[in-house]
């Protein structure tokens, strides 16, 4: 009859253990979300005591409960504590993964506290993986949003990792002051934990740049903070950083005790920490431990055969089996809920994903189209202004008429900069900016540069300093064009924001490997400087400091954008140091190659000076199609001063006909025009004769069009409206090649 009663009870245990499994699923949603909330407490708190099996433990049951009940905030922020334990037990790609899905869904329901909060996480994943800029990238974002949500324990802990990033990276000024900043709000909030680690760090870089009496006060302050309050990790670090202040001033004695404290609080955690890395792995653990006690109650059963409670304790262990494999299976089956609700929502996400990037790519084609017909549009009228206004300033005009004439040109060669700007932010971003490397001298390319820049200058009564390294070599081979863009982008600001001041260049050596130097450029000037919030995304696309800097300074807000885009491009950084009301400095650092070589001798700038030419103009004859009357008289004009003859069609069928029916040296192709385009006129000309020079003629320079120009057989493209000695190179190269010019 006891042993009835005794299956009777462990029957009565296993319904007990199976309702219990139950109660997660038939519990109301408030007691769901309360046992939730007790789980990521548990999970954050034995986080804090380096128990990570634990805290793995609880984050597995309250990530079940929230995809059970679909709490997606919850689910947000379970991963987010699920990214930090991975890269505590140096799981950097498994947290990356955790992070991108609780970024996921917080940006999904907007819980912009929260996306704060995993974006500061990852950045500390990238830090620990040495990818220090992105992870600066990835601070800011998350500062910008605690701010946004005022939320000062957040802005104080982002600060104080940006301080240790920039610390990582050796700059040790931008690091004080960050961490400055961190500790400022930390007092304030009564923040003592990232008070003590921030102090922590504020001695090293104190004790980086030479201070070692603020260095020890710090290490101090920290040492009490931290010992007071037993923040045992932060205690830990204090204590080695001590020994290292310590030990940089001489005070060996106490930097051997600071060593010896730390050597001793590392062993007590390491102590502590106890950590599970895979549940596959907790999962054989634990059946080998039942599979032992078995084992065991096997042994003693046998031991025990002549006892009447062998059957008794048989009926228990069978019991006891049946009930832990009756809960595995429940997990499995668990499990694989949750496992199937989340491969649906990687499909669903995978298939937002795909529509998002067919919208991107329509976008992009969209902006390229637009660009295209924009400029085109801008630049044949702007062909007038510049071409007229340029003729006029050589004809003699009225003393009265001179400064008119000069204002027109300036608004027209203003609009003209920004268009190209435009143009060149979107070559940039589409990647099809190409390095076209040369020798040059380096030196003397920057004297050029402050030579072109001295008469602006002079009005704003700027000196303008160069320093060049006199043990740093002259002559590199690089893209010369887009050093100088970029020199001319940053001096040019440094005048245009600095009034009755000094500008200094500053060009010295990083690092040589072989004939590779990497070299570093200052720009430095004393003028009105740039805030620390506008220093944050200067380098986007049309930003400028404010409406009223705009207003008082001009400019389109593209030159820094296309400069950070211009030093990718050449495999450089760029960081800005400002202070408002002090200056600005501007340094990057570019890999140049040696060279022995001379740099390339400049051509010069008359192709068709009557002294010195050397072509026979006699016969030459150039034909321009070109629908536009006053672009007709403005480019006869200019062949005409060049001692060139031409005739002028007004559509591409009529020249097509004049072609087959004359001998012409050069044809200059508009592309725009009625009945027939340029590209078909092209098109119909290569059909007869494959030798013939076509120039493009056209306002058209989005790179996407280019090949439409290559396929109909042009030459080459002058873009409108040209530089005079772009356009005389050109043509003078094109009859040069020729050994006999056709005559009429």
């Amino acid at each position: 009859m006891s042993q009835i009663k005794q299956y009777i009870l462990a029957f009565a245990l296993l319904l007990c253990f199976l309702a219990q499994s139950q109660n997660t699923v038939n519990d109301d949603p408030e007691i769901i979300q309360s046992n939730i909330n007790h789980r990521i407490e548990q999970a954050t708190d034995y986080l804090e005591k380096f128990n990570y099996h634990e805290a793995q433990k609880n984050i597995d049951d309250a990530l079940s409960l929230a995809i059970e009940a679909d709490n997606k905030k919850s689910i947000g922020i379970i991963y987010a504590i699920q990214g930090k334990l991975q890269l505590i037990i140096e799981e950097e790609e498994n947290a990356i993964n955790s992070l991108n899905e609780a970024k996921t869904v917080q940006l999904e329901i907007k819980d912009y506290a929260n996306l704060a909060s995993s974006y500061k996480i990852l950045g500390e994943v990238l830090i620990s993986k040495g990818d220090y800029y992105q992870a600066l990238d990835y601070l800011k974002s998350s500062k910008n949003l605690y701010e946004q949500e005022d939320i000062d324990k957040g802005i104080a802990e982002v600060l104080l990792l940006e301080g240790k990033t920039y610390i990582l990276l050796k700059d040790y000024r931008k690091a004080r002051s960050v961490l400055e900043q961190s500790t400022a709000v930390s007092k304030k909030t009564g923040l003592l934990k990232t008070q003590s680690e921030g102090l922590i760090n504020h001695a090293l870089v104190y004790n980086k740049l030479g201070d070692s009496l603020k260095a020890v006060n710090l290490s101090n302050e920290s040492l009490q903070i931290a010992k007071r309050n037993n923040f045992v990790a932060v205690l830990n670090e204090a204590y080695l950083t001590a020994s290292d202040i310590h030990n940089s001033i001489g005070n060996y004695q106490l930097s051997r005790d600071y060593l010896n404290r730390h050597l001793k609080l590392a062993d007590s955690i390491k102590n502590l920490t106890r950590m599970s890395s895979t549940r596959e792995q907790e999962t054989k653990y634990l059946i080998e431990e039942k599979n032992d006690r078995i084992k065991e109650l096997e042994a003693q059963a046998i031991e025990e055969q002549e006892d009447d409670g062998v059957r008794t304790l048989i009926s228990i262990l069978s019991v006891a089996l049946i009930t832990i494999l009756s809960l595995l299976t429940l997990s499995l089956y668990k499990n694989n809920n949750i496992r199937l609700k989340t491969n649906n929502m990687l499909h669903k996400k995978n298939g937002e994903l795909i529509i998002a990037k067919e919208k991107a790519e329509l976008a992009s084609k969209t902006k390229a189209n637009f660009l295209s017909t924009v400029t085109h549009e801008l630049r044949t009228p702007l062909y007038a202004v510049t071409g007229l206004s340029n003729m006029l300033l050589e004809e003699n005009p009225k003393p009265e008429q001179i400064q008119h004439l000069k204002s027109l040109k300036f608004s027209g060669d203003y609009l003209l900069t920004f268009i190209n700007d435009i143009l060149q932010i979107n070559k940039i971003e589409a990647n099809k900016v190409e390095l076209e490397l040369e020798p040059f001298n380096l030196r003397k390319k920057i004297n050029n540069i402050i030579l072109a820049l001295n008469n602006s200058a002079d009005d704003n009564n700027v000196k303008i300093h160069f320093e060049y390294d006199k043990n740093l070599p002259e002559n590199f081979i690089a893209d010369q064009i887009k050093i100088s863009q970029i020199l001319i982008n940053l001096v040019g600001n440094s005048i245009k924001f600095t009034k009755d001041g000094d500008i200094w260049i500053r060009i010295y050596q990083m690092e040589i490997k072989d004939k590779i130097y990497t070299l570093r450029f200052e720009i430095e000037d004393n003028g009105i400087g740039i805030s620390q919030e506008k220093q944050d995304n200067m380098f986007e696309s049309f930003n400028q400091g404010s409406i009223q800097i705009n207003r008082k300074y001009g400019g389109t807000g593209l030159g820094l954008s296309i400069v950070k885009g211009l030093i990718d491009i050449l495999k450089g950084e760029i960081h800005v140091k400002s202070e408002l009301g002090k200056g600005t400095t501007f340094f990057f650092d570019i890999p140049l190659e040696f060279t022995v070589s001379k740099e390339v001798k400049e051509s010069k700038t008359s192709y068709f000076d009557k002294e010195n030419m050397t072509l026979d103009l006699t016969n030459v004859k150039i034909l321009v199609v070109e629908d536009n009357k006053i672009n007709q008289m403005i480019t006869k004009k200019i062949l005409t001063k060049m001692g060139l003859k031409c005739d002028i069609i007004d559509n591409g069928t009529d020249a097509v006909e004049m072609i087959k029916t004359n001998e012409y040296n050069i044809i200059l192709m508009d592309i725009h025009m009625p009945g027939i385009s340029g590209i078909e006129a092209t098109k119909r000309v290569r059909a007869f004769d494959k030798e013939l020079t076509i120039f493009a003629l056209t306002a058209v320079t989005i790179e996407d069009k280019m090949h439409e120009f290559e396929e109909a057989g042009f030459t080459d493209i002058i873009p409108k409206p040209f530089k005079q000695e772009e356009f005389e190179k050109k043509l003078y190269n094109a009859l040069a090649s020729k050994d006999k010019p056709a005559t009429a």
